[in-house]
This record gives C-alpha cells, sequence and structure tokens, in this order.
C-alpha cells in the first residue's frame, strides 16, 4: 500500500509519466511537458521537454525539438537539440540541424544534417552522412 505511493510520487518528482502519441495518430502543434515523451505516429510541430524524446519506428518529427536525451528509430526533419545522449538506432532518418553533447550512430542509419557536438573539450561542427553501412562518412567543416 505505502510502496504504491512512494512509486507515484518519485514519478512525479522526476517530471510526471510519460506521454505516448501512438501509431496513426497525427499532431499538429507545439509540445511542452517536463516527462518523457514517445512518438508513433505524427508530430509536425515543435516539443520541448526537460526528459527523453523517443521516435519509434513509425514514428515522425516535423518540426524543432529540445531534450535531454533523444532516441530514434524513425524519422526527424528540423532541428534537434539533445543536452546529452542523441542515440540513432539503424532505421534512423534524420536531416536537418542537430546540437547534441554526446552522439551514436548504429550502422545502417541515416544522418544527413548539420551537427555541432559541445563536449569537455569546447565544440565542434561538422557534416556528416551515414547511410546504409557500418563505415559511413563525417567532414570537418
Amino acid at each position: 500500500m505505502f510502496s504504491d505511493n512512494k512509486k507515484s510520487r518519485t514519478a512525479s518528482e522526476i517530471g510526471g509519466q510519460p506521454n505516448r502519441i501512438e501509431k496513426n495518430t497525427k499532431i499538429k502543434g507545439d509540445i511542452v511537458s517536463e516527462a518523457d515523451f514517445r512518438i508513433d505516429g505524427k508530430l509536425d510541430g515543435n516539443l520541448k521537454t526537460s526528459g527523453r524524446v523517443v521516435i519509434g519506428k513509425e514514428g515522425y518529427i516535423h518540426g524543432k525539438v529540445e531534450c535531454v536525451n533523444a532516441d530514434i528509430e524513425g524519422s526527424f526533419n528540423g532541428e534537434l537539440l539533445v543536452s546529452d545522449l542523441l542515440s540513432l538506432k539503424s532505421s534512423a532518418v534524420i536531416d536537418g540541424t542537430v546540437a547534441v553533447a554526446k552522439l551514436a550512430v548504429e550502422p545502417g542509419a541515416t544522418f544527413n544534417a548539420s551537427c555541432t557536438m559541445k563536449g569537455k573539450g569546447g565544440s565542434s561542427n561538422f557534416k556528416s552522412s551515414v547511410g546504409g553501412n557500418a563505415h559511413g562518412s563525417a567532414k570537418a567543416s
């Protein structure tokens, strides 16, 4: 009985329950939340959260996303601002502008973006096109 109450408070303290946009759902507009977000449908607009954003395999976002961490399996087109780790799965397709602290790209992911990385040593800019192979390519600009 008491442990359930503690779990509820813990979830609320870190931003509440995760939000989910299901497959076959389309949303136009801007979303602001402190909780994690999973997109399996389509969002045409901006998303700002102090949590994690997950774009599922069928998911698509066109707009600006600001978050702490992001895991992408689906498609993204726009401006992506990730203050910590951006993880691109093999099925991910990214187009636009990306700013991250850390970037992980699985072989097969398509990453066609202008990318700014800010880490311990300051920042570096590079343009990258990684598509369909394990090695990919990255060029400093």
